[in-house]
């Protein structure tokens, strides 16, 4: 009962914390949404089981950091003179992914102008850029094919591969050591109009980021694992309540009326249960619609003729067989009303349990239909994202918290329900209650 309560308030928080529209702009990784998260980066908790820690990612501001200063002084020929120094420790063992500043300007015609210069705890000045630059503007220290070149002379043959690896490591060193300590980077920006001005965002990709992890799109996994509770819940609980409802309708009319009613319903349960539903599903998700809500419709349907139907109809018949029906029968009662007020109320009782069970496995139902690609595409599910890192081979890669976090939630989704629908037979299930 803990288990699921859990799910369910976890799953009420995420609707309030991230809406539905905005976790689906988030999921659509667009590069304005996703362009300050790295690439395949663990979980920042992994760093509490690891002697050599990997580098976290920055993301800072200037002007609203202590540790990104931003001085503007005006020029005497028009415009501003702005300077920016960022300053900041670096002592892991691993480089970081990336290191790029986004620059936001404002001006009429004529382009600001800015030059960075890095600063390494050996004590040397390492020239990144002269360049102008326009409204908005992505300069990436790792895209920059000249900073490279400059890089490789200044390491003297021992010719770094990537940028990182020559501006955090030091000079001379071979093979690579890191150069930790104490880095400064001073960023000079010269503006040319009055009321012009310049300001900066500075981002550094590390290799673990936030609770969860991101993937090969750059997307916060924060996003999948948390709406894929209330994605979960929803089918589950939907196709399970939906399925029971149905089907036990279904079973008190057919005991009710009897007759070739009651025949017709016994082989339609018969020809149902020998159907493969899950190839049945498969086929509907890739030649028709791979919606979550037109599978979940499907799910309904094809198991409204279950074999409940069967268990149930013994049941309704002992209970059609009750002194009560009689008296309802004497006093002009109409088959709706006995079907609806006297036969089904006796059986909820004894199909709550089974209803609470079922909860799993139609969530591992839409886990499996999204693991083989047939997931609705447009929402972000715990089956969607395990599809996501196999199709990325992140087991091969050592990405492995991308398979294990969505894995784990569907593991605590079965069990907490299972174990509710255990509890729940023994309190219907006389006979169970000694257990």
């Amino acid at each position: 009962m803990i288990i699921v309560l859990a799910l369910i308030i976890f799953s009420i928080y995420t609707i309030w914390k991230i809406p539905y529209n905005e976790a689906i702009k988030m999921w659509r990784a667009s590069e304005s949404v996703v362009y300050k998260n790295p690439r395949n980066a663990r979980p920042t908790w992994v760093n509490w089981f690891r002697k050599d820690k990997l580098p976290l990612s920055v993301d800072v501001v200037a002007g609203e950091d202590d540790d990104f200063t931003k001085v503007s002084e005006p020029r005497a020929s028009g415009g501003n003179s702005i300077e920016f120094v960022y300053t900041f420790d670096y002592e892991s063992n691993e480089l970081p992914q990336d290191f790029f500043v986004y620059f936001t300007s404002n001006y009429q015609t004529k382009n600001p102008f800015v030059s960075m210069v890095l600063q390494t705890p050996s004590g040397e000045e390492i020239k990144i850029v002269d360049t102008g630059i326009t409204r908005n503007q992505n300069y990436r220290f790792e895209q920059d094919e000249k900073l490279r070149t400059r890089l490789k002379r200044l390491h003297r043959g021992n010719v770094p591969s990537t940028a990182m690896e020559g501006l955090f490591s030091k000079f001379g060193s071979d093979p690579f050591e890191i150069d930790k300590g104490s880095y400064t980077l001073t960023i000079q920006a010269t503006t040319f109009e009055e009321g012009s001005d310049v300001d900066a965002e500075l981002i550094m990709h590390g290799k673990v980021f936030g609770l969860f992890g991101t993937d090969n799109l750059r997307r916060d996994l924060k996003v999948a694992m948390m709406w894929g509770a209330p994605i979960a819940l929803a089918f589950g609980l939907t196709a399970a309540l939906g399925t029971a409802i149905i089907t036990m309708f279904i079973s008190a009319v057919g005991t009710w009326y009897g007759g070739w009613l009651d025949e017709l319903i016994q082989r339609i349960t018969e020809v149902n249960m020998v159907i493969p539903y899950f190839a049945v599903l498969i086929m509907v998700g890739t030649f028709y619609s791979r919606s979550i809500w037109t599978l979940l419709l499907v799910t309904i349907i094809l198991n409204m003729f279950s074999a409940s139907i069967k268990s149930q109809r013994a049941i309704f018949l002992q209970v059609k067989e009750s002194t009560y029906i009689e008296a309802a029968i004497a006093y002009g009662a109409s088959d709706l009303r006995i079907v609806t007020r006297y036969m089904i109320p006796r059986v909820i009782p004894m199909i709550i349990p089974g209803l609470v069970s079922a909860v799993p496995s139609y969530v591992f139902l839409e886990a499996s239909l999204a693991l083989l690609g047939l997931g609705d595409p447009s929402i972000p599910t715990w089956g969607k994202v395990i599809n996501d890192a196999r199709n990325y081979g992140a087991q091969y890669q050592g990405l492995y918290y991308w398979i294990l976090e969505p894995a784990v939630f569907l593991m605590i989704t079965g069990l907490g329900f299972a174990l509710l629908g255990f509890a729940l037979d023994r309190i219907f299930n006389p006979r169970l209650r000694g257990m």
